[in-house]
Parts: structure tokens; C-alpha cells; sequence
């Protein structure tokens, strides 16, 4: 059976596009793309952080006094964490935070977006968006009728033209089926995309 995603072109013989239900018509899981979701931006930060442990920083080679008979504390290096210039107790050190997801779960999760925006009427189909000089006033005033906070544009390819007028307007994001992510059509309250885009998506999560 196949579902109708709404177009939205200004010309009134545009007809909607049939998807696949497949792909459009899933359940919606919000635990698989709570996970999905995480796991996009957890594998975004860069982990770069350290801090250097009692090993890592200079000094330290000598005994500061006797083990005994001064009345002081014993101790065997000016580098402990107690001592001022001293290394940090559980440093920070570099590592990732990605997290492993399985292909089949990612897809399962992009479905189930893919399909609760269908539901709610946020995914629609605009050939008339992707024609244009490039000049931002144009596709502005192409987008001024729909009432969204925040626009995602999906190309099927990238378009100097629809990069040059949407990167000056704030709230609108463009991006391409290549660099689609879960993140983007989350946090999209309508998101555009032509046919032939539709497509190119349709074939990679069937």
C-alpha cells in the first residue's frame, strides 16, 4: 500500500508524491531514536580533553627529605596531588564516546521519524523551493507562507544556488540525502525536500 506525501507548490495541478508505506508508514519508537539521537551526538564531541597525571609532569625525581627524623610527613616525590605543581588525581585523558549502533537499528530509527513526520503533516514535497537565482529573497519569500519555526531543506545533490539563498535566513537548514542525520529531522518543525530526493531516501531505507 502506498502512502502521499502533500506538495506544496504554488501551481495548483501539484500532485502529492506516493512513498512506500515501508518506509513512511512505521510505528513511531521513541525509545529506538532516543537512542539514535544520543548516539549522533555523542559521537560529535571531540574527547579531546587531558590533564596531566603525577607521571606526566616534570620534576618529582628526588626524595624531598629523609624518611625519617625530620617531623615531617614522609614522602617520596613533589609531584603527588597533595603537593602544589603536583599531577591530578584521575586525570582526564582523550577518548571517544561513540557509541555502536547496529545498521539495522539506524535505519529502523530513521524510518520511524521519516513516518511520525508523515503523520503529522511536517514532511512535504516543494519542486519550486529547488528553482531559484541563489539570491536570499527569493526563497524567502517562497518559504514566508509556511508557518514553521525551524525549516530543513533535503536536496537530492548539492546546490550552490539553495546554499547561497538559505544560509543567510535563520531559521532554515539545508542539507543533502548524503548528509541527512537523525538530529536535523528531529528538530525540524517542517522539512522540504523534492521528489527526487524523496526517492534517493526511499531507496536506501527500503
Amino acid at each position: 500500500m502506498a502512502l502521499q506525501v502533500p506538495a506544496i507548490n504554488a501551481q495548483e495541478n501539484a500532485a502529492a508524491v506516493e512513498v512506500s508505506e515501508s518506509v513512511f508508514g512505521q510505528a513511531f519508537n521513541e525509545t529506538l531514536v532516543h537512542q539514535l539521537v544520543t548516539r549522533y551526538l555523542a559521537g560529535a564531541r571531540s574527547g579531546t580533553r587531558a590533564q596531566k597525571n603525577r607521571s606526566a609532569v616534570s620534576g618529582g625525581g628526588a626524595k624531598p627529605w629523609r624518611q625519617k627524623g625530620t617531623g615531617r610527613a614522609r614522602s617520596g616525590t613533589t609531584r603527588s596531588p597533595i603537593w602544589r605543581t603536583g599531577g591530578v588525581s584521575f586525570a582526564a585523558q582523550p577518548r571517544s564516546f561513540s557509541q555502536k549502533l547496529n545498521r539495522k537499528m539506524y535505519r529502523a530509527g530513521i524510518r520511524s521519524i521519516l513516518s511520525e513526520l508523515c503523520r503529522q503533516e511536517r514532511l512535504v514535497v516543494s519542486n519550486e523551493v529547488f528553482s531559484g537565482s541563489g539570491k536570499t529573497k527569493e526563497l524567502h519569500a517562497k518559504l514566508k507562507d509556511i508557518d514553521a519555526r525551524r525549516i530543513l531543506i533535503i536536496a537530492d545533490k548539492d546546490d550552490r544556488n539553495l546554499y547561497l539563498a538559505s544560509r543567510n535566513i535563520p531559521y532554515v537548514e539545508l542539507t543533502s540525502v548524503d548528509n541527512l542525520n537523525p538530529v536535523l529531522l528531529v528538530g525540524a518543525d517542517k522539512v522540504i525536500t523534492n521528489e527526487q530526493a524523496l526517492k534517493q531516501i526511499e531507496g536506501r531505507l527500503a
